[in-house]
Order: C-alpha cells, then sequence, then structure tokens
C-alpha cells in the first residue's frame, strides 16, 4: 500500500489514517481486504510502528479496520449508510476550503451552488466523452 507522508503539520498517525480512509471511501480497500502489518508499514514508511499502531487504533475505534486474532488487520465490512458517512466525511476539508475561499472572495452560498452545478456538468460530459473514446 502506497501511503505518502507530508511534512505540513498534520501528524503522522492523522496521515496514514486519513489515506486509508480515503482508500476504503474510494472501495480502493474492500471489505475483507488484508492492510499491512503494523511492523511492515512502519519499515517502509520509516516510521516507528506506534505511529501506525495509533493510526490502525483509531481506524479500528471508527468501525474501518477489524483485527482478526493471530490473521491479520482487515478492512472492516460496512452498511451501506456508513459507508456514505464516510464518503461524506473525506468531503469536509475540502468543503471546508471552498466555503473559506468564498467568503474571502465574498461569493454567496447561491453563486457558489450554480459553480458546481456548471463544474458537475463539464465533468459529466468529460467522462462520457472519455467513456466513449475508449469504447
Amino acid at each position: 500500500m502506497q501511503i505518502n507522508i507530508q511534512s505540513d503539520g498534520l501528524p503522522i498517525y492523522q496521515q496514514i489514517a486519513n489515506q486509508i480512509r480515503y482508500r476504503i471511501a474510494a472501495r480502493n480497500l474492500k471489505p475483507g481486504d488484508e492492510v499491512p502489518s503494523i511492523r511492515s508499514l512502519a519499515e517502509s514508511l520509516r516510521v516507528n510502528p506506534n505511529t501506525v499502531a495509533r493510526a490502525y487504533r483509531e481506524l479500528e475505534t471508527e468501525g474501518m479496520l477489524e483485527k482478526r486474532r493471530t490473521k491479520g488487520t482487515y478492512v472492516a465490512e460496512q452498511d451501506h449508510q456508513q459507508s456514505i458517512r464516510q464518503r461524506a466525511r473525506q468531503l469536509e476539508p475540502h468543503l471546508d476550503t471552498l466555503i473559506m475561499y468564498a467568503v474571502q472572495l465574498g461569493l454567496s452560498l447561491d453563486h457558489v451552488t450554480e459553480q458546481l452545478r456548471e463544474r458537475i456538468e463539464v465533468l459529466e460530459k468529460r467522462r462520457t466523452k472519455n467513456k466513449e473514446d475508449l469504447a
């Protein structure tokens, strides 16, 4: 599993947990998939194993990972509503940034909402065109 650690002030365990959360929410990691052992991930990231253990504990507490005695750590089964909440949680920091910029630029909620709708249409058209090109 490729995890990138940055020196942006966010604690390393949170960076690890956030990236695993994103992979689960994006369904790159599916229920039942095994995640690397604490030791192997710590070695590959060159961090203290306690840092990885803390990230895994946080994800276990949230119900995203589960330990199976003597077998390893796996992505937990999730109900559909929980999955939607987790994906929505991944979007929150980006929404906060968008709101901050909108306020700084003096844009109304209606204006930002209309821009979002327009961008969604553009991206959907682009996605449809790419699918047609591949067919």
